[in-house]
């Protein structure tokens, strides 16, 4: 029989904390007052922080911490405080989203887990093998994926943590930057506005998004019917999202949780309580199901909310005392001379207590029966008893002695487990700094990413090209003589890396030199099939340590996050790989596995196209992208700078991201870039002068 995953729920609280531990919650994980990806929970400082891994421990739960965020260059320094003081608390996981933090606490904490955040968008086998070999311990899968796709990511030697219950975003995690370039509120900094939960309409309807137009709202997500799947799957923990959501939802979701993964029935009307305290029109397994469609879609209800009030009071019960989840013995030994007893927690903590000493029996000897069922009411702690017992004969020692016995050992043992157990850290350790390359190119170079093979006749100027990896291969032949061709590898491949590999193969086999990754799990792909791998602004680059991991990993070149100004890209002149930045085109806000159009019944074009894209409450039209079975979200203006060429950083490329464009603009635009051109109106300087919190 597999070992049962554990129960992971959120903390956002210290009521939250509780409830989750008294309920039965294996692991917690919460967020330090920084670097977390719910700045909006209570979150803990320090002192909170220590409470709570103390507590957690006590009673034999582990505490993840979140450091699931992008960090500056300038922000290093204290991200790896928060690192430094969740060793000396003796956190027993870090959840990471930045890979230079992640380089920078290996080296100074080689002995504290890392677990990859699912804000590393990791969903392929591929995928967790590269986190794997780069230090990661655990990966929070994605949560667009299906049982089949979950599966294939058993096995690879790297523990696998999978989403259960709670919010669905519309985009795939980490891949999101629609808060960030709408309202300056990045959801990779751990401050999404949720814009996406706001009315979308389709573009071509003529009007403006109507309330309850929830074109990119999911319901939440469910899968308690399949808990005991996940187990026989060897997923290794069930993940409850919630920071944000009260200690009553935890409570419930635990509850459930720990029943559904032991294919055991919830207590009578736990999942309806459930339900009723947070919903979005109710819930949806579809990605688990691999049943995708407009059954996904739902917002936040007034009869959702109204719900919630009835159910809390029933809810508070299930945690209003402490359960005996702790198995310890008691060992309880009476002689002549005295009488003491033993708490020993299995794990090689051990008390003993000595109380008043014993007294010849007059009437009724204490015996062995008697003081075994009194030492064993264990009620109200977190211990479960097994007791012994070692007694002389014809003695007596009043019960309330026992009592006072019992409770003095228990506290001390809870103590005891509850003390810091320190994870050594080395602030002086320094991964080895890369040497800075010497050839750098006296202009950057241009390169264009099409969208479309035919825009392939105007980018004569590029200095490389990029086409998607479905171009077809006659066209890659003719095109790839001159060593400045590539492919790019969708940044979502769900179910499909086999068929990527097949494709890369194919190009490589007609010339390209080049793959444009976007996500992790492209990375050794590319390499595989012998091209030169190339990092999409979806790897979310945000300072050099990050740069210098993917220069380790094998990465040719870089593309800078969207999200930085360009005076925060200054770390990149230290260039342990070439990088650049993407400085013109309809930025993508959002890589979704749910096409809001094909959801709604309604015709989806495929091809980037603006008619057939979404329109906001305000009349803004976003265009829709669909390709391997993803769709992309594009802004409604593109981001444009060839009028302002000297303001952008000299770096060593420049991207062009294409997707609307005829091939005339294409042509245009690439001789623009080349020499400099005239302002445009209907246009966006996107976040490198006004960044994003």
């Amino acid at each position: 029989m597999n070992r049962l995953p554990e129960i992971l729920a959120p903390a956002g609280s210290p009521e939250a904390l509780r409830a989750a531990v008294r309920c039965g919650a294996d692991a917690v994980y919460l967020g330090a007052s920084a670097f977390n990806a719910r700045q909006g929970a209570h979150n803990f400082d320090t002192a909170a922080l220590r409470e709570a891994v103390s507590y957690c421990h006590a009673r034999g739960v582990a505490v993840h911490l979140t450091l699931n965020t992008l960090v500056r260059q300038d922000e290093l320094h204290a991200a790896l405080k928060v690192a430094e003081e969740a060793c000396v608390l003796g956190v027993d996981a870090l959840i990471v989203q930045d890979v230079g933090l992640a380089r920078r606490i290996r080296a100074a904490a080689p002995g504290m887990a890392l677990h990859a955040s699912t804000q590393l968008s990791c969903h392929t086998p591929s995928g967790v093998r590269f986190l794997r070999d780069s230090g990661f311990s655990r990966v929070v899968l994605a949560r667009e994926m299906s049982r089949d796709e979950i599966a294939a990511c058993a096995g690879q030697g790297c523990e696998l943590e999978v989403f259960v219950h709670g919010a669905l975003c519309m985009c795939v995690s980490g891949q999101c930057y629609l808060s960030a370039m709408l309202g300056g509120r990045s959801g990779n900094r751990g401050l999404c506005a949720q814009p996406c939960r706001l009315p979308f309409a389709p573009a071509d309807s003529g009007r403006r998004a109507r309330e309850g137009e929830a074109a990119l709202s999911l319901r939440d997500l469910s899968l308690q019917a399949y808990g005991a799947d996940l187990a026989a799957l060897g997923v290794d923990s069930l993940k409850i999202e919630g920071r944000l959501k009260r200690p009553e939802y935890v409570a419930a979701a635990v509850s459930v949780y720990r029943a559904a993964v032991r294919g055991e029935a919830p207590a009578p009307g736990l999942s309806e309580d459930l339900q009723a305290v947070f919903s979005r029109s109710g819930f949806t397994d579809g990605y688990y199901a691999d049943q995708r469609g407009g059954g996904m879609f739902g917002t936040r209800r007034r009869e959702d909310v109204q719900a919630a009030a009835p159910v809390l009071s029933r809810l508070e019960r299930l945690y209003d005392k402490e359960t005996g989840r702790v198995p310890v013995t008691l060992t309880f030994a009476m002689t002549a001379d005295e009488a003491t007893l033993t708490a020993a927690d299995g794990e090689g903590r051990t008390v003993t207590v000595a109380g008043d000493p014993p007294q010849p029996a007059v009437n009724h000897p204490l015996d062995a029966e008697r003081a075994a069922a009194q030492l064993g009411k264990t009620g109200g702690t977190p211990f479960r008893a097994a007791v012994h017992c070692r007694m002389d004969e014809g003695l007596s020692l009043p019960l309330s002695q026992l009592n006072a016995m019992r409770r003095q050992a228990l506290e001390q043992l809870l103590e005891e487990r509850g003390r810091p157990r320190p994870v050594p850290f080395n602030r002086e350790a320094v991964p080895e700094r890369r040497p800075a390359l010497a050839d750098k190119p006296a202009r950057p170079l241009l390169i264009a990413r099409l969208a479309r093979p035919d825009q392939l006749a105007g980018a004569g100027e590029a200095d490389r090209v990029f086409l998607p990896l479905s171009a077809p291969e006659d066209l890659l032949r003719r095109h790839a003589e001159d060593g400045r061709l590539g492919v790019e590898i969708p940044r979502g491949l769900f179910g499909a890396e086999e068929a990527a590999r097949r494709a890369l193969a194919r190009a490589a086999q007609a010339g390209a030199r080049y793959a444009l990754c976007g996500n992790v799990g492209a990375i050794d792909l590319a390499r595989e099939a012998g091209l030169l791998p190339v990092g999409g602004f979806g790897l979310n680059i945000t300072n050099g340590e990050a740069l210098a991991f993917f220069a380790d990993r094998g990465l040719a070149a870089a593309t800078l996050s969207m999200e930085l100004t360009f005076r925060q890209t200054a770390f990149a002149a230290d260039r342990p790989l070439p990088a650049g930045l993407l400085v013109y085109g309809r930025q993508p806000l959002m890589l979704t596995r749910n096409c809001p159009r094909r959801s709604a019944g309604q015709h989806c074009e495929g091809a980037p196209n603006a008619a057939c894209g979404l329109t906001d409450r305000r009349g803004v039209t976003f265009p829709l992208a669909c390709a391997g079975g993803c769709a992309e979200l594009l802004n409604s203006v593109p981001l444009y700078w060839a009028d302002r060429l000297e303001e952008v950083p000299r770096l060593d490329f420049w991207l062009l991201h294409f997707s609307t464009e005829s091939p005339e603009e294409v042509e245009n635009l690439t001789r623009t870039y080349h020499r400099g051109g005239a302002v445009m109106d209907g246009i966006t300087r996107g976040l490198y002068k006004r960044g994003v919190e």
